[in-house]
């Protein structure tokens, strides 16, 4: 786009000043003028400005005033201020909160005025072309991020088939028929399903809208319990759920959120601990729900506690993706939730969340 085809939209009350703009600019420009705030907006409904100048003192509305109007319907065009009186305050507000690019002092400098037009313009371009940069890697990485769980739940079909043979040959008592190549295959199988089903957690709670339904917390831990320590009969659960109140929440997600939580209260045991324990302790009111999962096992280190949460982040002994606890973090997010950590290695982990009640007027 060369100069030509640059449009500058000015906003003046005294008439000779619009017909001197124009007559110093018209060549370098495409120049449209309007002699109040009204006829300013009307050009720009139909005119696709990429500069706006206008002047400050002007009856009925300032310009810092017409710029803070628009601005959301026209955040695009640069903004430049003309002013013929030192009104600091004014100048002040409108470059504290970004309504305008820059105020140049009537009479202009016919040089310096447009220097800054083109500035202003050069400005302009790069918003754009900043919001087009940003629009295009959205949806590159929609379509990563589809494709990726497109793979994922194309993959977990066969692992399955895989993960149900190692289960026959179990029952067939053929399971160290062959040294220690079916538990290899077994924990293989069980590692790369708990990838894939991180994988398509971080897909799903990206891309779900939140679904307020009625929770049974009591029901929801029963489930998640077996699900999670299929692989692990030593550790002992202790479930506590005190729920006089109904509940209104994400299930997708607390479900997402509780599995996660056990999955790590069981994975981060001590090998050598004889008394496994795990204690969920589940407290409903009608404004929130607080969880507590609060494990014995290795603990998390003090330099770690800040970092847990972070994406891809394993601390040493730490053996999984570095998944879990991100989207935890990041579906409580969705809900408006809390987490909040405490640990050490001699007494285990405490995780405490705050989960508010969808609707706490309807509720009992």
């Amino acid at each position: 786009m060369n100069a030509a085809t640059v449009k500058i939209l000015y906003i003046d009350d005294e008439e000779y000043n619009l017909h001197a703009f124009k007559a110093g600019f018209r060549r370098q420009y495409e120049i449209y003028t309007a002699i109040s705030a009204d006829e300013g907006l009307k050009i720009l409904e139909t005119i696709d400005v990429h500069v706006i100048i206008a002047d400050q003192r002007m009856p009925g509305i300032t310009g810092v005033e017409f710029f803070k109007s628009i601005v959301k319907t026209y955040p695009d065009p640069t903004r430049i201020l003309l002013t013929g009186y030192t009104d600091i305050e004014a100048l002040a507000d409108a470059i504290n909160e970004g309504h305008i690019y820059r105020y140049i002092t009537k009479p202009w400098n016919e040089l310096e005025l447009h220097n800054s037009i083109k500035n202003a313009y050069d400005a302009y371009k790069a918003k754009v072309e900043l919001r087009n940069k940003v629009a295009e890697l959205e949806k590159t990485n929609d379509e990563l991020n589809r494709f990726i769980y497109s793979i994922s739940h194309e993959l977990r079909a066969p692992l399955v088939s895989v993960i149900g043979i190692v289960n026959l040959v179990k029952m067939e008592d053929l399971f160290t028929s062959s040294g220690e190549y079916w538990g290899l295959i077994e924990t293989c199988s069980n590692k790369l399903d708990y990838y894939i089903q991180k994988t398509l957690q971080y897909y799903k709670n990206n891309k779900t809208a939140s679904d307020q339904t009625e929770i049974n917390f009591s029901a929801l831990i029963s489930e998640l319990i077996p699900l999670y320590s299929y692989a692990d009969k030593d550790t002992n659960f202790a479930v506590t759920v005190d729920q006089p109140s109904t509940f209104i929440g994400d299930a997708f997600r607390i479900e997402v959120i509780l599995g996660n939580l056990i999955s790590n209260a069981i994975n981060y045991q001590k090998v050598n601990e004889p008394d496994k324990r795990v204690a969920i302790k589940v407290t409903v009111n009608t404004e929130m729900a607080e969880i507590l999962v609060q494990d014995n096992g290795i603990g998390i280190l003090d330099d770690h506690l800040e970092k847990i949460f972070a994406q891809f982040f394993k601390g040493k002994n730490h053996h999984g993706s570095g998944l879990g606890l991100f989207i935890v973090k990041e579906a409580l997010t969705k809900i408006n939730g809390k987490i909040a950590v405490s640990s050490n290695n001699t007494e285990g982990t405490t995780f405490k969340i705050n989960i508010p009640n969808a609707q706490p007027e309807h509720q009992a």
